[in-house]
């Protein structure tokens, strides 16, 4: 078997039974970078020299016994708007092109302390917002199942990477399912923990009462071993929680005898793809077919929890971004003329369209005469959602359900409607609201072979009640299949659908089918950066730039 094709926790064994080195483990993933990375552009920044030097320094630690973790030398990848010292930090925005934190982010430091190597940093939509990564400065990146098809967003580039052998796991960010959804349109396992158990130290933030770190792995096994290792107490983060209960992968037992399940009548309703609802149904049967006791039942103020969180989000995104003024960091404008003009051109030419529009939404919320209106209304909205979790959580110990409408749509469809983008968040954003924890796993693919993505969340602090449950059912289900070779069964699916007149191009409720949406011909990469598939691309992967 194959580095690439190993999980976590196979190749830290591995490596630890000295069959491999850490060393050899790393030159295996940079040289899958060099490879494949052009067809997928999954990485902003990769860290060769660090990479090596990390993996030679922790080699040196296992031969000593100093490191015998599940995640000793394993090659991970870190989402971009997780500062890195020395590291270019960039959130995939030309504002932050050059940033080069002085600090390191709690999560990755974590990590490192459990003997990973960061391999570098990955591509995401524009300060995490968007839901394709497509709004990247630093041009799309592609799905490795088919690349006519997007990753999901926002951690789509620590999703496709993971998926297309350019790393074991990946960190990313959740603030409205940015970890959940890229998961399950990759195929990938994603987890996001409950609010407050991962440090936010040294993550850009968005919406910060939303955001939350968690990881991207092949299995839930994997799974279990980073939340293990980046969860932690840290006074340098005010939201931070002590927990005694982080023995994650203890909770890797098959056994949902008697685990009562709930599958919300309001998931499966108007909008769902029928291969969605079917691949998630079939999931719910082979729980119970364990044991599980499953059951529908209706969780109220679906409906609402889309514009509660946009509301919210982006009240929050317009506070957090005001910072980036062209003064203390960030991108400035040549074109001086005068303070308050240097302010206006130095943030449209560092933000991106959906960047801007986020702030505009959450600055006229924020507005005298309309925060009353919007956001405290938004805000009691939120309430009523945790309330209704919490009459749910009552009854049963995991809430099942699909993670996305459809499985991934095609480049340019969602942006083309930004409205039906974020209609696309409708299962994923309310545990945000609450606070709660949640996992994806794959649990099928639709008709054109792309992957389906089963949700389960949590009540607050029950991460091993999810960690379970997903890990019975991933037993049960058996192999999921990598994306590698999966293109050409793909195209060759679509092809004869096509042909039989069979293939919907559209479905009830089902994201955005419109054409590409283009910039000016350009592929949104900053000038110095562009490139286009097989070039050179030594000045997009060389570390910190010069």
């Amino acid at each position: 078997m194959r580095m690439t094709e190993m999980t976590a926790v196979e190749l830290s064994a591995a490596i630890r039974a000295g069959q491999v080195t850490a060393v050899e483990a790393v030159e295996e993933m940079l040289a899958g970078i060099e490879e494949r990375d052009a067809l997928y552009n999954c990485y902003v920044t990769v860290d060769r020299e660090g990479a090596l030097a990390q993996a030679q320094a922790v080699q040196a630690q296992i031969e000593a016994g100093e490191l015998t973790g599940p995640l000793a030398g394993v090659p991970v990848a870190v989402k971009d708007n997780l500062c890195t010292k020395g590291l270019r930090t960039t959130c995939a925005s030309r504002m932050l092109e050059n940033f080069v934190p002085t600090y390191t982010a709690e999560a990755v430091v974590n990590l490192r302390k459990a003997g990973a190597v960061i391999l570098g940093k990955t591509n995401m939509d524009e300060f995490a917002m968007g839901s394709t990564t497509e709004t990247s400065a630093y041009g799309v990146t592609r799905n490795p199942w088919n690349r006519k098809h997007v990753p999901g967003g926002s951690s789509g580039g620590s999703a496709a990477a993971v998926a297309a052998g350019e790393c074991i796991c990946a960190l990313g960010s959740d603030t409205g399912g940015s970890i959940r959804q890229p998961a399950a349109y990759c195929g990938m396992v994603g987890m996001k923990p409950t609010y407050g158990t991962v440090s936010r130290y040294g993550l850009i933030a968005y919406g910060s009462s939303l955001d939350q770190i968690g990881p991207l792995t092949k299995d839930v096994r994997d799974c279990a071993a980073m939340l293990e290792a980046i969860a932690s107490h840290d006074v340098k983060d005010s939201t931070s929680l002590q927990r005694q209960d982080t023995d994650f992968m203890a909770a890797l037992t098959e056994d949902v005898q008697g685990m009562r399940i709930g599958i919300p009548n309001d998931y499966l309703g108007e909008g769902l793809d029928e291969d969605v609802r079917a691949a998630v149904l079939k999931a719910a049967e082979e729980l119970a077919g364990r044991g599980a006791v499953v059951e529908r039942f209706d969780l109220s103020l679906v409906e609402y929890a889309i514009p509660a969180y946009y509301t919210i989000a982006a009240a929050e995104a317009s506070s957090n971004l005001e910072r980036f003024d062209g003064i203390k960091y960030g991108h400035r404008t040549t074109d001086d003329a005068g303070l308050h003009s240097m302010y206006r051109k130095s943030r449209s030419e560092g933000f991106g369209e959906e960047v801007k529009r986020r702030i505009m939404l959450g600055s006229f919320v924020l507005s005298s005469g309309y925060y009353d209106a919007y956001y405290l209304k938004a805000l009691r909205v939120k309430a009523l959602i945790k309330k209704a979790f919490d009459e749910a959580f009552a009854k049963y110990d995991v809430i099942l359900g699909p993670v996305a409408p459809t499985t991934a749509p095609r480049l340019g469809e969602s942006l083309a409607d930004p409205l039906k983008m974020y209609l696309g968040d409708i299962y994923t954003i309310a545990v945000n609201l609450a606070g709660l924890p949640a996992i994806s796993l794959p649990c099928g693919k639709d008709r054109k072979g792309l992957p389906i993505g089963l949700q389960l969340i949590g009540d607050c602090f029950q991460e091993k009640k999810l960690i379970r449950a997903a890990y019975t059912y991933e037993k049960s289900r058996g192999p999921f299949g990598t994306a590698v070779g999966a293109e050409k069964r793909t195209a060759a699916g679509e092809r004869t659908q096509a042909d039989t007149g069979s293939f919907r191009a559209s479905g009830e409720g089902q994201i955005a089918q419109c054409g590409m949406l283009r910039h000016g011909g350009k592929s949104g990469r900053p000038e110095s950066e562009q490139s286009t598939e097989g070039t050179d691309r030594t000045d997009r992967t060389g570390g910190i730039p010069s």
